[in-house]
C-alpha cells in the first residue's frame, strides 16, 4: 500500500519523507518487538487487560507499543510510514506524538467494553492516524498494492465500517477491532472539536469586546461603545507576488531539506496559501 504524492496547490502531502517522530515511533516499536521476543514475560507487563488497570495503570499507554506477531508490526508500521509523516509535516513533531497517543488511549478506552481481554498492538492509534489523513486528503489515492487506486476517504471509510461491523459480530476473534474503533472516533472528535494540533491552551470561548468608560468634562461618566475591527480590505498585487516568492522559496527548500525543515511560519504561510487557492 502507498500513495501518490500530489502539488501543493491543492493542499496535499508532499512526498515520502520519513519525519523525525515518525521515525522515532518505528524504531520504539521495533525495540519493544525484539524485547518481548527475548523476554516473553514483558508482553504480559505490557498489555493492556482493562479488568486489571488499576494493578498497571500504566498500560493504556504501553500496549500500542507490544505486537503478537511480526506481521502484526509490519502491517502497523507500513501504514504509519504512509500515513504518518504527511501529519507530522502539517502539525509538527509533538503535536503529532500528542495526537498519535490520545487515539491510542482512546483504543484502550473503548476496550473497557470487554474487560475479559487482553490488548495489544498499535492499531488505535494506527486507525486515528488514518482518519486525520482521509479528513485532510479524501481525495488523495492509495495505491493498493502499488497498482489499484483507491481514495483515501473510501479507503479509510471501508476500513471504519468493517472494524464497527467485526466488532459487533464477533468478539473473540483475537482482533481489537474496539481498539481500532475506539482510536478512528477519537481522531474525528478530536479534529472536529476545534481542539486541533497547535489549539491546546488557547480558550474556546471567544473574548468579550472591552467596554470603556470615558470621563467628560462634565465630570460625567459615559459608556464608549467597543471600537470595531476595521473592515478587511483586498490586498495590493505587489503583496501577492511577495507571498507567492515566498511560497516558491519554500517549496524549494522542501524539494532540497525535506519537509521537516519548515519553521513554524512556513508551515503556516503554506496553509494560508493552500486556504487561499480553495477559496478562489
Amino acid at each position: 500500500m502507498a500513495y501518490r504524492p500530489s502539488s501543493f496547490g491543492g493542499g496535499n502531502p508532499f512526498g515520502f519523507v520519513v519525519t523525525p517522530w515518525v521515525k522515532r515511533l518505528l524504531i520504539a516499536n521495533g525495540v519493544v518487538f525484539v524485547i518481548t521476543l527475548a523476554f516473553p514475560a514483558m508482553v504480559r507487563l505490557l498489555a493492556f487487560v482493562p479488568a486489571e488497570i488499576f494493578v498497571r495503570p500504566w498500560t493504556p499507554f504501553t500496549y500500542m507499543f507490544v505486537h503478537a506477531s511480526f506481521f502484526h508490526l509490519l502491517f502497523n508500521m507500513l501504514a504509519l510510514f504512509f500515513f504518518g509523516p504527511p501529519l507530522e509535516g502539517r502539525w509538527g513533531g509533538p503535536e503529532f506524538l500528542k495526537f498519535y497517543l490520545i487515539t491510542g488511549f482512546s483504543g484502550a478506552v473503548l476496550s473497557l467494553l470487554f474487560p475479559a481481554y487482553a490488548i495489544i498492538g498499535a492499531s488505535g492509534a494506527i486507525y486515528g492516524i488514518m482518519v486525520a489523513f482521509a479528513m485532510f486528503w479524501p481525495d488523495n489515492p492509495i495505491y493498493i498494492w502499488g497498482i489499484f487506486p483507491i481514495k483515501a476517504k473510501w479507503l479509510v471509510g471501508f476500513l471504519v465500517g468493517f472494524s464497527l461491523i467485526s466488532s459487533l459480530g464477533d468478539s473473540g476473534s483475537g482482533v481489537a477491532h474496539l481498539a481500532h474503533l475506539g482510536g478512528a472516533i477519537a481522531a474525528f472528535v478530536y479534529l472536529r472539536s476545534g481542539w486541533a494540533p497547535g489549539q491546546w491552551g488557547a480558550s474556546p470561548k471567544p473574548r468579550k469586546p472591552r467596554q470603556w468608560k470615558v470621563l467628560s468634562s462634565a465630570g460625567e461618566t459615559k459608556e464608549q461603545e467597543p471600537v470595531k475591527p476595521p473592515r478587511s480590505v483586498s490586498r495590493r498585487p505587489a503583496e501577492v507576488n511577495a507571498d507567492l516568492d515566498e511560497v516558491d522559496r519554500i517549496l524549494d527548500k522542501i524539494s532540497s531539506e525535506g519537509l521537516s525543515s519548515l519553521t513554524v511560519d512556513e508551515r503556516r504561510l503554506l496553509d494560508e496559501a493552500s486556504r487561499r487557492s480553495k477559496s478562489n
